[in-house]
């Protein structure tokens, strides 16, 4: 056997993320009635336990799907065709939101910010003068580029607006704060294969008042997605279509994790190892892409000159079983991303330094020996 076939295969993307064995566990459990009494306690302990991490005390509506369901779910919802949305870009994934309104034949209109910088606030509030919205879509954490949106002052722009907030949390729940009430954020939408520490399969929506006095009109385009059924159903602790039963046991399970070490104290994490894993990838020469408001749960550099990123994935996984991201975007080949979400711990942090220092040496260059491990464990320590 060789010596890469001893190695574990390290799954370390900005999701998918590592499903720890409690959780796997739970997923391998009797699949239960979804109609039946052992899956309404299961639903509502999922309930009780979201609403915190959401930041609301709404109820958290559920479907089977990915982030991009859940996406196009709220637009179809809150905006008739024809109505107009305003959608900000600093990324992959604010570009999403666009595709998904011009599919729904909403009149979408983009807010391109530089990649690697954050909305601001003040710009979306000239736009909102400009023109009557139904909706503002804004990525809070966009996992193409690294960097955080500032949910809390944007929200304090868009509430005296007649539009809603659609918010894209999917790369950042429960890595990163979220206060859908505090924040105004009218439509908040997760899934659960990053920082929840589930497999793909559920979509997650916190809906406000505001919201759903634009959702309860009537109008095509929606019946899967359709967010009056789904909160009908929420009344009986079910789901208006069949669930992803054994995912949800899964979700409760990674709940439990998460609501035994405590939010705050998750929270503190993630952004402890985000901040060690900065520092070991500066200390190895390599220089972060985002140039502000930098993501916990995400980290993002720029490929050395002379190099190519898919190189660099390719051997990371090849040699080192292990697996990181590239982008597929027009900076393929130009960055790599490291997830920093979910099930994570510092021997996570410092063996992907290892990892990443031996593949740039093995690729030709020369980072100091040691400097990654050395930077992240002084910052882990201090």
């Amino acid at each position: 056997m060789s010596d890469t076939a001893a190695l574990p295969y390290r799954l370390r993307l900005p999701g998918p993320t590592t499903v720890p064995e409690r959780v796997r566990q739970a997923l391998a459990a009797p699949v239960l009635n979804h109609r039946g009494p052992e899956f309404h306690a299961q639903f509502e302990a999922i309930q009780t336990a979201l609403r915190p991490i959401f930041g609301t005390t709404g109820p958290i509506l559920v479907f089977p799907g990915s982030g991009t369901g859940v996406m196009e779910g709220s637009l179809a919802n809150v905006a008739r065709p024809g109505e107009a949305v305003l959608v900000v870009a600093n990324g992959q994934y604010g570009g999403r939101f666009h595709q998904i309104a011009t599919a729904l034949g909403l009149a979408s209109d983009l807010l391109e910010v530089e990649w690697g910088l954050a909305p601001d606030p003040m710009r979306i509030k000239t736009a909102l003068a400009r023109r009557d919205y139904r909706a503002v879509c804004v990525t809070h954490n966009e996992s193409s580029t690294g960097v955080v949106a500032d949910l809390a002052a944007i929200g304090a722009v868009v509430k005296d607006s007649p539009a809603v907030q659609i918010v894209d949390t999917v790369s950042g729940l429960a890595g990163i704060p979220v206060a859908q009430d505090a924040w105004h954020l009218d439509v908040v939408v997760a899934a659960s294969q990053k920082a929840l520490m589930c497999p793909p399969g559920i979509g997650l929506v916190g809906v406000s008042a505001k919201a759903w006095a634009l959702i309860e009109r009537d109008h095509a385009g929606r019946f899967f997605w359709d967010f009056r059924k789904a909160r009908t159903a929420q009344e009986k602790a079910e789901t208006p279509f069949t669930p992803p039963v054994s995912l949800l046991a899964g979700l409760d399970e990674a709940l439990r994790m998460i609501a035994e070490e405590g939010l705050d104290a998750v929270l503190a994490r993630h952004h402890r190892l985000a901040t060690a894993l900065r520092a070991g990838v500066v200390a190895l020469g390599l220089r972060l892409f985002p140039r502000e408001a930098l993501s916990d749960t995400v980290t993002v550099m720029h490929v050395p000159d002379g190099l190519d990123g898919g190189a660099i994935t390719r051997h990371m996984h090849q040699r080192y079983r292990t697996v990181i991201a590239g982008s597929r975007t027009h900076l393929t080949g130009k960055i790599i991303r490291i997830g920093t979400m979910g099930y994570l711990s510092a021997a996570d942090v410092l063996t992907d330094l290892h990892y990443l220092e031996r593949t740039l040496a093995d690729l030709g260059r020369a980072p100091p020996a040691g400097a990654g491990v050395a930077a992240a464990s002084a910052a882990l320590v201090g």
